[in-house]
């Protein structure tokens, strides 16, 4: 009896150049599709689910009508044993395995774990950090158990005095985690997803080896080099009707550089080279020594077709790609080994033009009927901003790879809760929440954003007090001037305030159990949006998210600081991606390099190849230092960048490639991606450029040539002029005639930041409010205005920085301004402040406000003015601006302020500022004789009535255009330098 010939592994490699999904599957249906049942027994075995709708897709259009499909199965599917059906039934033999660790859950109790530890060492950590390093200790202990390291093996390393203490300690608490989490796996009566899958793999395999499946087996596409998943592949590929598909395994790369690819052993020294992982062939090289299989036992898959050129351009690329040492050959290399042919590249100025021309040519793809058009890009602000280029012309792209849940609309909200609530409701959190796009949606919304918009302008300046009820303080109290403003916010604040009561008492707890602030914030959510908050993809998944951590909270810290629940969801929704509703356009489309996978298009774009984009920066590990991973057999940080370089790789297999990157990004000048230069390396001259694209790109939106504005000179009619100025006003009139025109005739004001740093002018009105209660109150006791200062430094409301900087200076100063006034009690008194007057003159009703005017012994009056800056200079004076102390001295001598009557004989800036001592405060006076060219005292009021008649006539009571910037030296002030539109004109008048 003869023995049949033992048939080889079925291994086989479809090129990049052509279709994977399509080239798979007229393959499959030549083998096993002349009987449909046939076919539909048959298992194919992909690497993820985006995969997975690109074979099926494939098998719709090969069929031409109905069809029976085969299994299609993700092997990294959690739930494997329910995708896989019968093939993972259990059998007597079999122990049932528990059900994989809900992976919430398994976060929540590794921060507990990890927050204890680190408590323990004397270095606790916020409840945020410790579910950010509970991330990244999940996932190298699931790399351990993909590769099957045994934790126990941490035991038995030798590290040496090598590592830091740093990473002896990460070390050692990483260990004492290992340690516990068995037991805490045991009490959930679950275990690790990772390990679950590991066994049921090695199950399928070893049950295909004693009952071989009745139908065929297909692995495609699949790359993972995990031990269990090499096993399987193994086992299929040893199946009579068993095939493995590898895509563009590199079979014509020469030798000497698949074998430097690694991994090595040791020489005899001891010494083992460093593995290549970088380049893109490592994974498959370390999957196929893992499945015992060789290079040479793997064959072209033969059905497909290649693209025009592709073949001589996926030389060309393999070529690209040789490992660093073996670059040298470029140089001798024949021009069609280097001709990229099918690959153009253009290089933009920023993201977003990088992104217009990406929309471009998407769009330019479909004017050619039934021509397919895809983006590549791991970068999905740029994804999002190609997709909104689309939709100028009604073109709607799906980014299949998503956003994350933390940049939805849901997931913002919960965040500027939660941050509101910590902050106790600081200006700018309260109004970013107040005003996101979720609160009050539909037909309140409108009344709604109007009362914002109220309370907006009533909290513009330094911050008041902290929490709801500083706000209720902050709208009742505060300057005259205001008055208005803040009655119309107190209309609409008690509703507000309403909504917002429940997050500002459970977050005013101090630290308490996650799980009631996150219940606060879903009651809160609903108080705030109703249920519109959970509609849509983002809110199912926001709701699910915050239900599951609600549940599984107990799992982790027991105590939380409310600062750290938004940093804490947002950690937890950066992992939550939102991908959109089937519905797209359906010749283009968006992918991420996981989605991209399998994928083909007839115009691929390969676009953000800027380093540090793609391929991505390897994120440290902050539980494993390198070499302890070495010496454990886990992959190294850098093997990303392999994987990130297959992807490329593959997707320069397209028909027609594009690749498009951006000269600089958002905060500086970019560098190319180490795989664009490796193309332009080796093309050199022969690297095609498409300059059309980027000329496109920067002409579609250009308005051509446009005349820069004129200057302002707006000139209204003689009657409609105001005739009411206040003397702080005369100098912007003269100065700059369009600031006063836009201020008082178009009515535009500029108004205080919110949350603002403390002003001078804040800080001003802070000293005149001291030193006018300390007059009308104290009767101006030298005894009391330092305590009157210390109580403003005090005032919760009065900002640190303020505390800390200015505090110094101002007690140093109103103990100053007490003595001062406490010298000259023998020459003169206080007769009156902040006192307010009004005089007609030349046609003009002329109003002022003086800080202070004393008696003199002879019955003379001295107007004097608080400054906490430095005051005007001579020069200015003598120019005929800062003429405010002449004015009120001008008003006073006219009886128009109440209770003051006399000549003004003195004219005097009490100013807070360093004096020559080195101390603060001294008295300057544009009349002081010592002066170079002052102005006498006895001419001050008249110089200061001629230059406001002057004036007056001119702009008010005559017709001269209010022209912008006229003295730009007198007109320091840039409030309404936008709307005159300043840049345009400013300087080129002057030409």
């Amino acid at each position: 009896m003869s023995l049949a010939p033992q048939r080889g592994l079925a291994l086989y490699t479809i090129p990049a150049q052509r279709a994977f999904a399509d080239a798979l599957v007229a393959g499959l249906m030549k083998r096993f599709g002349d009987d449909p049942m046939r076919l539909a027994r048959g298992v194919v075995l992909l690497p993820n689910n985006r995969g997975r709708r690109a074979v099926q897709d494939a098998f719709v259009r090969a069929s031409g009508g109905g069809l029976l499909l085969p299994r299609l199965v993700t092997i990294g599917d959690p739930a494997l044993d329910e995708a896989a059906g019968a093939m993972l039934d259990p059998a007597d033999d079999l122990e049932l395995l528990p059900p994989p660790v809900d992976p919430l859950a398994r976060r929540m109790v590794l921060a507990r774990l990890v927050s204890e530890e680190r408590a323990r060492q004397g270095e606790p950590v916020a409840a945020d950090e410790a579910v950010r390093l509970a991330g990244a200790l999940a996932r190298t202990l699931d790399q351990l158990l993909v590769e099957e390291v045994a934790a126990a093996k941490l035991a038995e390393l030798d590290v040496g005095r090598e590592l830091t203490s740093h990473w002896e300690r990460a070390l050692d608490l990483f260990r004492i985690v290992i340690d516990r989490w068995p037991a805490e796996l045991a009490r959930m009566e679950a275990m690790d997803a990772a390990a679950r899958r590991a066994i049921m793999l090695r199950r399928l395999a070893v049950r295909w080896k004693e009952t071989p499946p009745a139908g065929f087996v297909c692995a495609a596409g699949i790359t993972d080099p995990a031990p269990a998943v090499a096993a399987l592949l193994r086992r299929v590929a040893e199946l009579d009707q068993g095939l493995v598909v590898f895509q563009d395994l590199a079979i014509a790369m020469p030798a000497e550089e698949w074998d430097a690819l690694g991994p090595h052993e040791p020489d005899a020294s001891g010494f083992k080279a460093r593995s290549i992982e970088t380049h893109p062939q490592f994974q498959l090289k370390l999957l196929l020594e893992r499945m015992s299989a060789g290079r040479g036992e793997v064959r072209t898959w033969r059905e497909g077709s290649d693209h025009d050129a592709s073949v001589a351009r996926g030389k060309a690329i393999a070529n690209a790609f040789a490992p660093a040492e073996f670059t040298g050959k470029w140089t001798d290399l024949e021009a069609p080994d280097r001709r990229l042919t099918g690959i153009r590249a253009v290089e933009l100025a920023t993201p977003a033009d990088e992104a217009q021309a990406i929309a471009l040519a998407l769009r330019g793809a479909l004017e050619v009927e039934g021509r397919t058009a895809a983006l590549v890009t791991p970068d999905r602000a740029l994804a999002e901003r190609v997709a909104a280029h689309c939709a100028r012309w009604g073109i709607d792209v799906d980014d299949t790879a998503g956003r994350p849940l933390a940049t939805r609309a849901p997931g913002t909200l919960l965040t500027m809760m939660a941050e509101a609530a910590a902050q106790d409701f600081a200006p700018l959190a309260l109004l970013a929440l107040l005003k996101h796009p979720l609160v009050q949606s539909g037909e309140p919304r409108t009344l709604w954003l109007d009362g914002v918009r109220a309370l907006d302008r009533a909290l513009r300046g330094p911050r008041p007090a902290p929490g709801l009820a500083g706000i209720d303080a902050h709208l009742l109290d505060g300057d005259e001037r205001e008055a208005p403003i803040r009655a119309a916010a107190r209309q609409v604040w008690p509703e507000m305030r309403g909504l917002l009561e429940p997050l500002a008492r459970s977050f005013g707890n101090g630290a308490q159990p996650l799980a009631a602030m996150i219940a606060t914030l879903l009651e809160t959510a609903e108080a705030l949006c109703g249920f519109a908050v959970w509609a849509g993809p983002a809110g199912r998944a926001a709701a699910e998210l915050l239900a599951d951590l609600e549940l599984r909270a107990a799992d982790g810290p027991p105590l939380v600081d409310p600062a750290s629940v938004a940093p804490l969801l947002g950690t937890l929704m950066e992992e939550v991606a939102i991908r959109p509703p089937q519905g797209g356009h359906p010749r283009l489309a968006i992918y991420g390099l996981i989605e991209a996978r399998l994928q083909t298009a007839d115009l691929t774009i390969l676009g953000s190849l800027n380093e540090g984009t793609w391929p991505a920066i390897a994120a440290p590990d902050p539980w494993l230092a390198p070499r302890i991973r070495t010496e454990l057999g886990l992959p190294g940080l850098d093997r990303g960048i392999g994987v990130a370089a297959h992807d490329f790789a593959n997707a320069l297999g397209a028909p027609e490639v594009l690749i498009t990157r951006a000269r600089r990004d958002g905060r500086s000048p970019t560098l190319a991606s180490r795989f664009w230069l490796r193309l332009e390396a080796l093309a050199g001259d022969r690297f095609v450029r498409d300059p059309d694209l980027a000329s496109w790109a920067a002409t579609i939106d250009n308005p051509g040539m446009h005349e820069p504005a004129s200057r302002p000179e707006p000139s209204p009619a003689v009657e409609d002029r105001p005739r009411q100025i206040s003397v702080t006003e005369v100098d912007r009139l003269k100065a700059d005639p369009y600031a006063f025109y836009a201020r008082r005739m178009l009515r535009l004001g500029a108004i205080d930041p919110v949350d603002a740093e403390p002003s001078p002018a804040w800080r001003g009105n802070q000293v005149h409010a001291i030193l006018e209660s300390w007059f009308r109150e104290d009767g101006a006791n030298p005894e009391t205005l330092r305590p009157r200062a210390e109580a403003l430094l005090g005032d919760v409301r009065t900002h640190p920085m303020i505390r800390a900087l200015w505090g110094p200076r101002l007690i140093e100063a109103v103990d100053w301004i007490a003595r001062e006034v406490s010298d000259r009690a023998g020459e003169r008194s206080i007769l009156a402040v902040e006192g307010k007057g009004i005089l007609q003159l030349a046609g003009v009703e002329l109003s002022g406000r003086f800080d202070r005017i004393d008696r003199l012994n002879d019955g003379g009056l001295v107007v004097v003015d608080y400054k906490t800056g430095q005051p005007p200079s001579t020069a200015a004076v003598r120019a005929g601006f800062s003429l405010q102390l002449g004015l009120l001295g001008m008003i006073a001598e006219a009886g128009k302020f109440a209770g003051v009557a006399g000549k003004a004989e003195g004219f005097e800036y009490w100013s807070l500022a360093r004096n020559r001592a080195g101390g603060f405060g001294y008295v300057d006076s544009p009349c002081d004789p010592k002066k170079k060219d002052p102005i006498p005292a006895d001419e001050f009021v008249a110089e200061a009535r001629r230059n406001f008649t002057e004036a007056a006539d001119v702009w008010l009571t005559g017709g001269a255009p209010f022209t912008a910037k006229l003295k730009p030296e007198y007109a320091p002030f840039g409030d309404y330098d936008q709307l005159m539109r300043r840049h345009e004109w400013y300087g080129r008048e002057q030409r």
